[in-house]
Parts: C-alpha cells; structure tokens; sequence
C-alpha cells in the first residue's frame, strides 16, 4: 500500500529501507560517546550512527526542505522552500536508545511538517514511528488514516488499515520520578493505576504502542525540578500526537492538544499525554 503524495510516500519508503539496517547496525553500537544532544542528554553510538543514516538519505529526497532531529542543533537545509511546495522532516532516530544497555525496544519517531521548523503539530501532513521489538513494524498516519505494517528485508506489509483505538482502556504508562511528579499529577495517576494496568518500557514508542493497542494512556507529565518535561514538541509530542488523535484518541500537554501549541524553538520540551478521549478529558478537567 502506498500513500497518495508521492514525496511523503518516498519519505516513508526511504525510513522503511533504513529501518533494516538500523536494527542490524544496533549490534556492536551498544556504548556511550563523550557528547551530548542539544538537549543536554548523553548520547549513545547509535544514535549519532542513526541520524547520519537518516540525514543522509531523507535529505536527498525531491521536495523535502528541512531536516532536523533531537541529535543535532540545527535544521539542515536541503535547498527547497519548507513554506512553499517542499516539506520538512523532524525526527527521533533512535527513541529510547538508552533501553540498548539492557536491550528493551526502542524505535524510530518521524513527522512531515508542511511548514518551516519549529512548526505547530496541525501542520503534519504525515507521522508516524518504527518499533523495534520481537517484529520490527510501522505505524503510519496520514490525513486518510493510520496503518499498521510489518517491516522485512527493507519492505514494508500492511497487516492494520484504518487503526483506531480500542472503545474500552486496558493500559497505562507514566513517566518521570514519582516523588518528582506534582501534586495534581500524582492524584491523577492513583485514580489510574486502580483501573488499568501498568505497562511502562522506558521506551515512549514501546509505550505509546501498547496504548494503541489495547486502549489506554501514556503521559509524561511536567515535573516538579522540570515544568517542561522530558519530550521534544517537535520530534515526539507532535508526531505522536498526530497518529493518537487520527486514530481516535486525543492529545494533550495537560491543558490542551499538542498539535496546537505555537512552538519557540526546536528543541522545546512539552508535557506529553496520548490516549483515549475520555481519559485526556479527565486529566485536563482535574484542578491545577
């Protein structure tokens, strides 16, 4: 199955290729360097690794602008107009890299912004992410739908069309240190944890999978020591985001949906929650 613009179809044609190579290349690239993402994180060797892929074949693609992800500083510019006919690609190469040291999942996030980055999350014309688990898969919402594939040999087989999220909850992920989490947060989570069951990987994309999977909630919530979070708007709210809230669900940073947040910089922290409507209904509802 292919998607109906023909640049966003080789984008994801050229992330399905590379996505094979990057599981196979995450053997031997299991340690550390001595650098850190803009973000202040240390990064893994397969992160860099990764990125570099990434850049090197997204950015020779007609009609894409820009490129940027959460391991490097700045947008790269691919000569063509992000505001006029081209389109801009943020991505996470490698999401959760730091689950190699125990060898979790982990997996691949990407968004195709039509618009300059940093850009607003209703701008997205497609997103999606590769998981890297016992099968490595794609989930890939446009603004027709969302679908699942099963990725070998560089292809990728479509084996979900038309995903949404399942009517009855069963999941729920929270990030960040408990004894960092605010007070309201906290109240909300304990509700929570009475009515679903806990499933948390240290992998957003692991995550987040679950959800879409059985129904549910993910949140990274802000933190006492940081109000902002952990996550990136750009790389991982905005993309997850988009496929949550095509697939049914909706969005949110705690008080309202992620695609419509007016980003500063482009590597701007934000709250994350994905989930089902009634349950980001009920996070924003409670008094802050």
């Amino acid at each position: 199955m292919t998607v109906s613009d023909p640049v966003v179809e080789d984008v994801v044609s050229t992330i399905s290729r590379t996505a094979t190579e990057i599981r196979q290349g995450l053997v031997g690239r299991r340690g550390t360097v001595d650098e850190e993402n803009p973000s202040g994180e240390t990064q893994a060797e397969a992160d860099i690794w990764a990125d570099e892929l990434l850049e090197g074949r997204l950015t020779e693609i007609d009609g894409i602008g820009e490129y940027a992800s959460e391991e490097r500083a700045t947008v790269v510019d691919c000569g063509a107009d992000p505001d006029g006919d081209a389109y801009a690609i943020a991505c996470d190469p490698l999401d959760g890299s730091s689950n190699l040291k125990s060898n979790n999942a982990m997996g691949t996030i990407f968004g195709v912004y039509d618009a300059a980055l940093p850009a607003r999350g209703d701008t997205l014309v497609a997103a999606g992410y590769v998981l890297y688990g016992p099968i490595t898969t794609m989930v890939l919402a446009t603004e027709e739908s969302v679908s699942v594939y099963e990725m070998s040999g560089g292809e990728r087989r479509l084996v979900q069309s038309d995903v949404t999220l399942p009517e009855e909850p069963v999941v729920y992920g929270f990030g960040g240190g408990v004894s960092n989490w605010p007070d309201e947060f906290e109240a909300f989570a304990r509700e929570i944890e009475t009515e679903l069951k806990l499933r948390y990987g240290g992998a957003m994309i692991a995550d987040v999978n679950q959800v879409l999977t059985y129904g549910g909630i993910f949140g990274y919530p802000g933190l006492e020591s940081r109000p902002a979070g952990k996550l990136r708007l750009q790389f991982e709210g905005n993309p997850i985001g988009y496929v949550v809230e095509r697939a049914g669900g909706r969005s949110s940073n705690g008080h309202r949906s992620l695609l419509t947040i007016d980003p500063d910089d482009l590597h701007e922290r934000t709250p994350v929650h994905v989930g089902n409507a009634e349950l980001i209904d009920r996070l924003e509802d409670r008094p802050t």
